[in-house]
């Protein structure tokens, strides 16, 4: 999402790139048309031991908190990214941001208009399995519009019974590192501010979120959905993204 600009790109070079060969891409400003709007923001990863289950404790032994203590960095990211898109959109917005496991209270309470569920990064056997079952009974029969991104699209395709394997058609189990991925996203640092496509952000050491899911649907109707988690990635820092898919 970007904001709009008064500042007009000077024209660019070509380069030998696909496509338009240009150095630059095309973008849409955006509009409030929304007057007011209540969303409820959903922190889908994992936080705290309560969070985890069995399994998790046990494969994680010795590495939970730092495990932890990522998850809980990505999730201040992705909620902060989704509650500065809705002030982008309406123009008299309200949002609060729960846990999953808070999700049916909340929703009761706050009354949203709409849901927004951040991605995720572990896979779901590692999730308290009480807090899976909870959302997925509030899931299966809210009225509430619900935009689930990246994992959290996962998770919603596995409360309704699909099922997850990797790209490469492993239990997730079978591969729980190096599985094979489609894009990589990563942290990148501002140095030229003057492209209105960068309008509104204001620290240039700060790295910029993305996510990215993709969903095709085959001739018989099947849906498979593709997530990939973006991460820090620096000379301190190198993981593999993780992704997986419903089938």
């Amino acid at each position: 999402m970007m904001l709009d600009a008064g500042v007009k790109p000077n024209i660019s070079e070509e380069l030998p790139f696909p496509y338009n060969k240009r150095t630059f891409c095309r973008y849409e400003p955006i509009e409030k048309t929304i007057d007011h709007a209540r969303v409820l923001i959903v922190n889908t990863l994992l936080r705290y031991e309560s969070d985890m289950s069995d399994l998790a404790r046990a494969e994680w032994n010795g590495t939970a908190e730092s495990k932890l203590r990522f998850e809980r960095k990505v999730s201040g990211m992705a909620c902060n990214n989704i509650a500065q898109n809705v002030i982008r959109l309406v123009n008299q917005p309200k949002t609060l941001t729960v846990h999953i496991s808070e999700l049916t209270e909340a929703a009761r309470d706050f009354k949203p208009d709409a849901i927004v569920m951040s991605g995720t990064f572990s896979d779901f056997d590692y999730y308290n399995p009480e807090h899976l079952e909870k959302f997925a009974a509030f899931i299966k029969d809210t009225k509430i519009p619900v935009l689930a991104i990246c994992g959290s699209h996962q998770l919603v395709a596995y409360s309704f019974g699909s099922k997850l394997v990797t790209l490469d058609d492993l239990e997730l189990s079978e591969k729980r590192s190096d599985r094979l991925v489609e894009y990589q996203y990563r942290f990148v640092k501002i140095v030229d501010k003057n492209d209105p496509i960068f309008d509104g952000i204001e620290d240039q050491s700060s790295g910029v979120w993305q996510d990215y899911t993709k969903t095709t649907y085959s001739a018989s109707g099947k849906i498979t959905a593709f997530r990939l988690t973006a991460f820090l990635t620096d000379s301190n820092c190198s993981q593999p993204h993780t992704s997986a898919k419903t089938r």
